[in-house]
């Protein structure tokens, strides 16, 4: 006969709940590994913005139209580890159920797209603006003053504005465009392929034409001043003074090619500082091509695969694997937030003068 007394099952039971209360423990700490790398990315993006903002802000050398720029973009990826990364983070842990009231669905689209697009629209002003003094310097240099900086500046945040504004309005009133089976994702298929292409693709190709342009004339006006310095003809010139090559009214070096000459040692030592002078610009010039080429590389690169996915989403429709696609964007996406961080390090390592106002910042000596 069965003994009633035997409490082996019970036992068994308990070790049996025991061992699955330790296995779901292990898992958990085991999927805390990348929020935790989700949150030290967080951190170094808001305060690698943090630096450039003070970096810009209290160092004189570096307050001209392009670090304004630089600036003005560093305010937009700051807010994109604050108020975006951060929910980001949250809808990831719950497993992109959305755990928040859901009127704040469409504001925290509305913010990720703003943040995004206020991004490529500096880098695109910042080609432009860039073009055009090189283009153009006496022109620009004579319009180019801090405030018309500013305007240009708030001009890049209207339109960035103006291209997300769309979002709060649909989701607010049509919540099926912004939640879809609990997920907090966009469903509003014209504004994601009309959107990716003026948020995105549109400033793209700009970007990159004008980012070519400027290469090309910087290389056509070195060549000329170049051979204008080398010949005969070009020694008579600068003891003359003939200006060089179109400086950038970005580069902040100021060119003091002095008063008239009196005498001929005079002259010529002037024309001495001049060339020492024109050379130093266009070493300047280089290398804030190199550096915004670096930056401008970087986001394309990062963003690129997200706005590809994105567009590919609503052209393929039933010929592609949604849920496949889903799972890209979401990765994309954070990809893409990740570039927010990335500018100060670039900054870092290829300006001396970012580098030494951030090591300064870093130890509390303003």
């Amino acid at each position: 006969p069965p003994d009633l007394n035997q409490t082996l099952p019970w036992g068994a039971g308990v070790d049996n709940s025991s061992q699955e209360w330790v296995a779901r423990r292990t898992a958990a700490k085991e999927k805390n590994w990348p929020a935790l790398l989700i949150l030290v990315i967080i951190a170094l993006t808001v305060g690698g913005n943090i630096l450039v903002i003070l970096a810009v802000s209290l160092e004189k050398k570096l307050q001209n139209a392009t670090n304004f720029f630089l600036r003005s973009l560093a305010v937009a990826d700051m807010l994109v580890g604050i108020l975006v990364m951060p929910v980001s983070l949250i809808n990831i842990l719950y497993d992109y159920a959305w755990p928040l009231p859901s009127a704040l669905c469409p504001i925290w689209i509305y913010l990720d797209v703003l943040f995004s697009t206020a991004s490529i629209m500096h880098l695109c002003a910042i080609s432009l603006d860039r073009y055009l003094a090189i283009r153009n310097p006496i022109q620009h240099s004579r319009f180019n003053s801090r405030t018309k900086a500013m305007m240009k500046i708030a001009a890049v945040w209207t339109i960035s504005i103006g291209v997300s504004t769309p979002i709060p309005v649909i989701g607010l009133h049509q919540e099926d465009k912004v939640l879809v089976n609990g997920s907090c994702v966009l469903n509003e298929e014209r504004f994601m392929l009309i959107g990716s292409f003026v948020a995105f693709f549109i400033p793209l190709v700009i970007m990159v034409v004008t980012y070519c342009l400027t290469i090309q004339v910087r290389q056509a006006s070195v060549f000329l001043y170049q051979s204008k310095t080398s010949s005969p003809a070009g020694a008579a010139a600068r003891r003359h003074r003939l200006p060089g090559p179109p400086r950038s009214a970005s580069t902040p070096l100021t060119l003091r090619l002095g008063s008239p000459a009196t005498g001929a040692s005079r002259s010529e030592a002037a024309g001495c500082h001049g060339r020492r002078g024109m050379m130093q610009a266009i070493k300047n010039e280089r290398r804030a091509s190199k550096v915004l080429g670096v930056v401008f590389f970087l986001f394309l690169v990062m963003w690129c695969p997200f706005f590809i996915t994105n567009v590919a989403s609503v052209l393929c429709r039933g010929a592609c694997d949604r849920s496949l696609l889903h799972d890209l964007l979401n990765v994309f996406v954070w990809v893409g937030y990740i570039s927010s961080g990335v500018n100060p390090l670039v900054y870092t390592l290829f300006n001396r003068t970012y580098r030494r106002a951030f090591s300064s910042y870093i130890r509390c000596r303003y």
